[in-house]
């Protein structure tokens, strides 16, 4: 779909493409380590394409929230405890495109992303340990 809608924008020398990263991307999870790694591989995607398509009047944005009430935490059976509600990502996504080529929806997210950046990455990855450790916690000690 990406590189289909790709070409009719650069056709049209004008378009917006939303890629839905996630807090996730930006270093190891354990726990949902297949979930953060499709993650990771959309951020590091609608970074590359921002740059590809910018000439073309494309404008390509990767958006990486928290945790959402979307439903997912349900089916997917983990505990979301403090989720953002779609309206607050859904309006700073919008209002992003065009304007920057990431975007992390709501205050507790940024805070958790821009401390994070400063450790290396094994401490990143045992903080987001203890942190997806929660939400996964039954799910481990049923098994």
């Amino acid at each position: 779909m990406t590189h289909y809608f790709s070409q009719k924008f650069k056709v049209q020398k004008r378009g917006g493409i939303i890629f839905l990263s996630s807090l996730v991307a930006f270093q190891g999870v354990p726990y949902p380590a297949n979930y953060a790694a499709t993650k990771a591989y959309i951020q590091s995607l609608a970074e590359a394409l921002a740059v590809e398509l910018k000439p073309f009047g494309v404008d390509v944005l990767a958006a990486a929230p928290g945790p959402v009430d979307s439903g997912f935490g349900q089916r997917a059976n983990m505990k979301m405890g403090t989720a953002l509600k779609p309206s607050e990502i859904g309006i700073p996504i919008l209002k992003a495109l065009g304007r920057k080529s990431n975007v992390i929806p709501g205050l507790l997210s940024k805070i958790l992303v821009y401390s994070l950046r400063l450790l290396p990455r094994w401490a990143k990855i045992r903080i987001m340990q203890k942190v997806m450790g929660g939400f996964t916690e039954h799910q481990r000690t049923v098994s």
